[in-house]
């Protein structure tokens, strides 16, 4: 019998182990506040935690820290133009977005896809 070390070699790279994320995906969902229920000038809407956003919201918008506009996709068109009715100004979405923000744990222009990282 031989002493000699194995000469087979250990496959590296790409592949070669696989590590589920599921559970920690799934520990970073549970542990978001939870939706926040508004109301400015008559009109009630909800918003969810900006890290719960679906992915898409960035290829609608191009820009997540287009906090704004990331709302109107959130609330979608009904929403928008009930707020248009109740005489919403820039100023008002302003507010809206910070508040947002704050309440997703987020500082104010920290983009969505960098938060956490």
């Amino acid at each position: 019998m031989s002493t000699t070390p194995s000469t087979s070699k250990k496959r590296t790279g790409p592949g070669t182990q696989r590590v589920s994320l599921d559970a920690l995906a799934q520990q970073k969902r549970d542990a978001l506040p939870d939706p926040t229920d508004y109301e400015l000038f008559g009109v009630e809407f909800t918003l969810p935690p900006m890290r719960a956003l679906p992915w898409e919201i960035q290829e609608k918008v191009g820009d997540l820290n287009d906090t704004i506009g990331v709302l109107a996709e959130t609330l979608g068109e009904d929403k928008v133009k009930e707020m248009y009715r109740a005489g919403y100004q820039l100023g008002d979405l302003e507010v809206i977005a910070r508040d947002w923000q704050k309440r997703s744990g987020l500082e104010p222009g920290e983009s969505q896809a960098s938060a956490g990282s």
